[in-house]
């Protein structure tokens, strides 16, 4: 019997997939547990429909995070902290700090995970930081970091 599965199932195959199972599988297991539906017409282009949509979105969110691209790389962060002698800062900026800031001051809210800074800041002045929008866009925002008053 060919049934679409709705979920992945380890060994028999992913979500999406069209495969052939043995009837008795598909009717006591995988019908029954809501892992899988039969693979009639009216199924199989629900399924096509749901690709085209998901394929739709995926542009869609590619577009969206080119456009935040250009908004980021023309930013720059401005942040304040407490320094001693040389530039060196007591404690340090985190990726946190500068995804708050990006919020609170222009109102782009962005997840603190995707800003890859392999190491606190530490000092002043101007430092270009990476952020992974999307697999495939890479932005690079300009954090500077002056004395605290």
């Amino acid at each position: 019997m060919k049934v679409i599965f709705l979920k992945d199932v380890k060994g028999k195959g992913k979500k999406g997939e069209v495969k052939n199972v043995a009837d008795g599988y598909a009717h006591n297991f995988l019908i029954k547990q809501g892992l899988a539906v039969e693979a009639t017409p009216t199924n199989l282009s629900a399924l096509e429909g749901q690709k085209n949509k998901e394929k739709k979105n995926a542009i869609e969110e590619l577009e969206q995070a080119k456009q935040l691209k250009e908004t980021l790389e023309a930013l720059t962060v401005e942040l304040t902290a407490k320094s001693g002698e040389g530039g060196r800062l007591f404690g340090s900026i985190t990726s946190k700090q500068i995804a708050d800031k990006l919020q609170k001051d222009h109102q782009i809210k962005l997840d603190k995970r995707k800003i890859e800074l392999n190491d606190a800041i530490r000092a002043l002045g101007y430092t270009n930081v990476p952020v992974k929008l999307h697999p495939e866009v890479q932005a690079t925002l300009k954090v500077h970091v002056t004395e605290q008053a």
